[in-house]
């Protein structure tokens, strides 16, 4: 867990901000309903990632793909990987305790509301 620079305990939720800055909840209760939203939607974009690796590795084996087909592929794939590795951060943070600065602490967002669109631009 995550600790403002007032000691008040901050998770990582797995998505960003209208301006692309992380987002982080104040609650010291996991069982809160942002922390089950959040975990939720975790499970969805670890889920959806699951998915794209899936159907990238069945389009690459073909041959004769396109490269509009390529690209939209590693657009999907690079979404994905930025999903997981916030997942991966907001929960290495859980596991190990570390303080922000009170820089961090002035470049994050505290979002309240749900994740913007499902995934994350690349």
């Amino acid at each position: 867990m995550m600790f403002d620079a007032q000691g008040n305990a901050m998770r990582l939720l797995p998505w960003v901000g209208e301006s692309g800055t992380p987002c982080y909840l104040s609650s010291d209760d996991p069982g809160s309903r942002m922390s089950r939203l959040a975990d939720e939607v975790e499970t969805d974009l670890l889920d959806s990632a699951q998915y794209v690796l899936r159907e990238a590795r069945s389009l690459l084996a073909e041959t004769g793909v396109g490269t509009r087909e390529l690209r939209f592929t590693g657009v999907r794939l690079a979404e994905s990987l930025q999903d997981a590795l916030r997942i991966a951060e907001s929960r290495g943070y859980r596991l190990a305790p570390a303080v922000l600065t009170h820089a961090e602490a002035g470049e994050t967002t505290a979002c309240g509301a749900g994740p913007l669109a499902g995934t994350s631009e690349a």
